[in-house]
């Protein structure tokens, strides 16, 4: 599993989102930016996240996936 797969995974898994994946081959961490997490808790937006992997998960394929996840507005506002 690569970080390019792990970020297509997602990408698909939540359409129009941006998705930022580094990692080693079995761990990585997830930068995900989208308007589907508006309104949602952390919580959610995980398991929103997590979803789109959960077949990898499951298989052992991906052992750790870290996410951190923002809104356009919150990201921007990180970015400034």
């Amino acid at each position: 599993m690569t970080p390019e797969h792990v970020k297509t995974l997602i990408e698909q898994g939540i359409p129009g989102c941006q998705a930022m994946v580094s990692g080693d081959g079995s761990k990585f961490e997830a930068i995900v930016v989208s308007d589907a997490f508006d309104g949602l808790s952390p919580v959610k937006e995980h398991q929103l996240v997590f979803a789109t992997v959960n077949e990898h998960i499951a298989s052992g394929a991906i052992h750790a996936l870290t996410i951190k996840a923002y809104t356009p507005v919150e990201w921007a506002s990180r970015s400034a």
